[in-house]
């Protein structure tokens, strides 16, 4: 069956408005020999082979499921209740809202006229991990981005682009990487098994343990190996960061305008963090980042004193200063 055919035959049916949304991205069997019913509200049967593979959204449905399980339709079953489960959210966030708003009626009004947080945090997606309840901080406070073991990958648009709004629009004062102990993605990295397609990103976490092998190797507990792990990885997100373009301008802009703003530090700072689910705590990690970015500065560094200096004096003849 053409998908022309298929979608005019589901306008007819009352599913329409559901897959004109999805018709450029599904792929359907031509065989003819196959044919799975729509539900009785359908007129028509949706003739499709269990045997071939089919895409929504460019992602892979296992073969042996008819087009009707691939794509969930509520409409034949939807009674007017809240799925179970979500009810309970909306609750939740009615008492959440009446008890923020108990000792000051006004704060919601107050929320949505600024977003000026101090804090970008990069951290693991984990559940068990929330950012602004672990540092005691409100909403407004903690613009956040979280990915699997907290990776700051120099490809990923994703990161890039939190990175250039937290730095460049937002001004964020500190940039905090935050893993945690028991992270399930660096686990997953210390074992010698191919683990599809998140071996992609996680392949990350391999060369952390690349770049320091001798000290891992060196430690016998695997338990404690796997927390070391966990830290290590968190340093060298801190030094991905140190390398972008976005964290150096605002950096040395900072510093050279410490005199007219009366800045004490070059802003952002960036600090390396692991988080104890056991206990609770979280902690900041020993790291003397301006030691060891100084082993690397001759490779990585884009700007130099000299050359921002020369874009200063740019600047006052009317050439813009990159920000």
């Amino acid at each position: 069956m053409r998908v022309p055919t298929l979608l005019r035959g589901l306008r007819k049916s009352g599913f329409g408005a559901a897959f004109r949304r999805l018709h450029r991205h599904v792929v359907v069997c031509g065989c003819e020999q196959h044919t799975r019913s729509l539900p009785e509200s359908s007129q028509r049967p949706l003739r499709t082979c269990p045997s071939a593979a089919l895409a929504v959204g460019g992602v892979g449905v296992a073969p042996t499921r008819s087009l009707r399980s691939a794509i969930t339709l509520q409409d034949d079953f939807y009674d007017g209740r809240e799925t179970p489960g979500i009810a309970d959210i909306f609750e939740n966030n009615r008492k959440w809202v009446k008890r923020m708003t108990e000792g000051d009626d006004k704060y919601f009004e107050k929320l949505a006229a600024s977003h000026k947080p101090e804090y970008l945090w990069i951290g693991c997606s984990d559940a068990r991990v929330p950012a602004n309840e672990i540092m005691g901080l409100g909403p407004g406070e903690v613009f956040v981005h979280r990915n699997i073991a907290n990776m700051v990958v120099n490809s990923d648009m994703n990161i890039n682009a939190v990175l250039q709004y937290a730095v460049q629009y937002l001004n964020v004062k500190h940039i905090i990487v935050a893993g945690h102990y028991d992270c399930g993605g660096v686990k997953a990295a210390m074992e010698a098994k191919d683990l599809g397609l998140v071996e992609n990103w996680l392949g990350g976490v391999r060369d952390v343990y690349r770049l320091h092998q001798h000290e891992l190797d060196s430690i016998e507990d695997i338990s404690l190996r796997y927390r070391r792990l966990v830290e290590l990885n968190v340093v060298e997100q801190c030094l991905n960061i140190f390398q972008t373009g976005v964290v150096q301008r605002k950096r040395l802009r900072t510093f050279h305008d410490r005199a007219e703003t009366g800045a004490t530090f070059a802003t952002p700072r960036v600090h390396a963090m692991v988080f104890d689910p056991s206990d609770g705590v979280l902690r900041k990690l020993k790291v003397n980042f301006k030691e060891l970015i100084a082993n690397y500065r001759h490779i990585y560094d884009i700007y130099d004193s000299q050359e921002w200096e020369g874009m200063k004096k740019d600047t006052k003849k009317g050439v813009v200063r990159p920000q």
